[in-house]
């Protein structure tokens, strides 16, 4: 494939609409301060913090991507932030208060940002059409 068929693939799939973008990156942002600061300072599973802090590096890899609109990052994005929603699922039944209500703040950001993923994607396939309409 020549360097001109390859620049027309790239430029027929646009990239994800803004705000979304944005509002994704926010709440990432947000997950991965409020993930470290839970298993490091605020209710650690050992004293001094845990290996469960590592728990949020997949966000901080996709961050890139999703400030970018990469559709690709916002793909496997959509698949990954379930692990998130299951795990403050699973921790609101936490032995103590301060777990629990970490556990809803990340229930609620993770939902946060699984239906943000979801409007950014339907944006993206939405313009995709027009373009291939028009």
């Amino acid at each position: 494939m020549d360097q001109t068929n390859s620049q027309t693939l790239t430029n027929a799939v646009p990239a994800v609409p803004r705000p979304w973008p944005i509002i994704a990156t926010c709440l990432a942002v947000a997950l991965i301060a409020l993930g470290l600061a839970w298993e490091l300072l605020l209710d650690p599973l050992r004293p001094g913090g845990s290996w469960l802090a590592l728990k949020v590096l997949p966000l901080v890899l996709a961050i890139t991507g999703l400030f970018a609109g990469r559709i690709y990052t916002y793909k496997w994005m959509s698949l990954v932030v379930w692990i998130y929603v299951c795990e403050a699922l699973v921790r609101i039944v936490g032995l103590t208060v301060a777990e629990r209500s970490l556990a809803w703040a990340s229930l609620a950001l993770s939902l946060a940002l699984a239906i943000s993923i979801l409007l950014a994607a339907r944006s993206q396939i939405r313009i995709h059409r027009q373009q291939l309409q028009s």
